[in-house]
């Protein structure tokens, strides 16, 4: 019996995963990886990195990052605690949707995670106090591979539903695309 549903969003190669729990008078049990289920979905690699972020406080906004290639990941996206805007953008070269943005809420109490391809940067704001995201990553993080896009890029055009409140330095100083941008070469 499957514990997923993949459903496609609409950028090319983007999947929302509705997870199926079971349950009984002791409470409930949901899968939130399964390899075999998500070949389906092109994972094929081994989970390489489970990261789990905190955010204290309502309004944080965290991203858009990405790993330049050969170092592009996959991930799913969990939300454990409280609730979040979650934004992707396309940034594989030659694209349908090359840089094309997706956003998506997330929360804890919707079985609902975000199956994220290799080639899009990913970001979020907090939409409630102390915010849990579980990451779960085809490729460990690779300092010198890691990039970043302004999160308040108009040629991205995000709709942050909340005025920023707290944006880490590093975040603040990821570049706005400029006409040079090809994307990213598989």
């Amino acid at each position: 019996m499957s514990r997923f549903s993949l459903n496609s969003a609409p950028l090319v190669g983007l999947l929302t995963v509705t997870r199926h729990p079971i349950g009984d008078e002791r409470g409930s049990l949901e899968r939130l990886f399964c390899s075999r289920e998500l070949a389906a979905a092109g994972w094929h690699k081994p989970v390489a990195q489970i990261n789990l972020t905190r955010s204290r406080g309502r309004g944080t906004v965290r991203g858009m990052h990405y790993q330049r290639p050969p170092h592009t990941e996959m991930k799913l996206v969990t939300c454990l605690r409280g609730e979040v805007h979650d934004v992707v953008v396309d940034l594989r070269q030659g694209s349908p949707t090359f840089l094309h943005c997706h956003e998506v809420h997330l929360s804890a109490t919707d079985p609902t995670a975000l199956l994220i391809p290799e080639g899009f940067a990913h970001g979020f704001q907090s939409l409630t106090d102390d915010v849990e995201l579980l990451y779960c990553h085809s490729e460990a993080h690779v300092a010198e591979a890691e990039g970043g896009l302004s999160p308040t890029d108009p040629r991205l055009a995000i709709t942050w539903p909340l005025p920023i409140a707290m944006l880490s330095p590093r975040d603040a100083s990821h570049p706005q695309l400029t006409p040079a941008f090809v994307g990213l070469v598989p």
